[in-house]
């Protein structure tokens, strides 16, 4: 006899088929397989102590404060211990129950409805501007075209092209001069058929370059000001092109002066929110959500962010997360952009863990070689 202790990050789905479990048990099994803790804020005490012991009543926990059962005060935190099987039961038994807890189960289930997607797709960089933080991204006419192709056969999906720099401080671009950086890239991606080979996506928040872009072929518009604007909300209408929305507090201009949240899971959670409702009612289909690292946040921001990226997968929709070589790793591990890859793949690798798409990187061969060995570690079974 012997015995072997396996990770807990195993897909265990893969070793129940190699076990010849039955597809029923596959379910059952695979459901009491992962552990999902839940942070739930402000609960009255009430409903905290009726989940307490609706928890305890199926094998699972709620870690509450001391004083919770006497009611020492009105609202409490507390945290969810559970299994998705448990999950599954508490999302019906809480609908029953007073004090917020109908609240509670609704969301539970929107838990349970979130996947983590089965593919990551890798976003290349290419920057039209003299004054990008990563120079070895900066790339002017024609030139972009080697980078793009070199990108294409290095295993990205999509490549992200903008004229302006969006780092903290950057200057103010006048659009006539931002469309005049990007036009010579738009042109020879389509004289080159490159959009045959390769989705592309415009990094701007000017419909006078979003309009030029998408009528030059591009099918997805990154706007780091997460549809402010209503123009760029008509054009992705209009063109049935994905809008990526991206958080950022404040501008480039000053969003690194002291940012500061009182919840920021939370606050980007509604913005979210918001913005979601505002594209629908402009009629665009598809939306990528991007949480903005480094855009008005602090190191400590940046890493909860990307440590708890799951929970946005509830809203439905597709996670973009872009670390790559941002001086946030300078803080952890003191470095210049040209030598940040290593705390960029570590970033990127946690965020696809947890939920994440799309990578939007400025090193695609590295990201692919890492994705796959991830993807093989994933994979592999103890019966080889």
């Amino acid at each position: 006899m012997q015995l072997l202790k396996l990770s807990n990050s195993i897909d265990i789905k893969k070793y129940l088929i190699d076990l010849s479990v039955d597809s029923g048990g596959i379910q059952i099994l695979s459901s009491k397989a992962k552990t999902h803790i839940i942070y739930i804020k402000d609960l009255h005490v009430g409903g905290a102590n009726i989940l307490k012991q609706d928890a305890l009543s199926i094998g699972a926990d709620l870690a509450v404060p001391r004083g919770t059962v006497v009611a020492k005060t009105p609202f409490v935190d507390c945290m969810l211990i559970v299994t998705t099987k448990q999950l599954q039961t508490l999302s019906r038994k809480e609908l029953a129950q007073p004090f917020g807890l109908k609240d509670v189960a609704k969301k539970l289930k929107d838990i349970l409805m979130a996947k983590k997607p089965s593919n990551v797709q890798i976003m290349g960089v290419i920057n039209a501007n003299s004054n990008s933080f990563f120079s070895d991204s900066r790339f002017m006419g024609n030139r972009a075209v080697d980078t793009i192709e070199k990108m294409i056969e290095d295993g990205a999906d999509i490549i992200d092209i903008g004229g302006v720099s969006s780092a903290p401080n950057s200057p103010l671009v006048d659009k006539d001069e931002e469309l005049r950086r990007v036009k010579p890239i738009l042109d020879a991606i389509k004289q080159n058929g490159l959009y045959e080979k390769v989705k592309f996506s415009i990094d701007s928040y000017e419909p006078l370059v979003v309009s030029y872009a998408l009528e030059s072929g591009f099918r997805i518009v990154n706007d780091i000001t997460g549809l402010a604007n209503d123009e760029i909300c008509k054009l992705c209408a209009s063109y049935d092109a994905t809008a990526v929305i991206m958080h950022m507090q404040n501008s480039p201009q000053n969003m690194q002066e002291n940012p500061k949240y009182e919840d920021i899971i939370s606050e980007i959670y509604s913005f979210f929110q918001s913005k979601l409702e505002k594209a629908d009612a402009f009629g665009i289909k598809d939306t990528l959500l991007d949480v903005g690292i480094g855009f008005g946040k602090t190191l400590e921001h940046n890493l909860v962010l990307v440590k708890h990226l799951e929970h946005y997968l509830t809203l439905q929709k597709p996670l973009l997360v872009g670390a790559s070589r941002k001086s946030m790793i300078d803080k952890i591990s003191s470095s210049l952009p040209q030598d940040r890859l290593g705390g960029t793949l570590a970033l990127h690798l946690e965020a696809m863990k947890n939920g994440a798409s799309i990578l939007r990187v400025h090193d695609v061969k590295e990201h692919t070689q890492a994705l796959s060995v991830q993807k093989a570690l994933d994979n592999i079974s103890i019966k080889g």
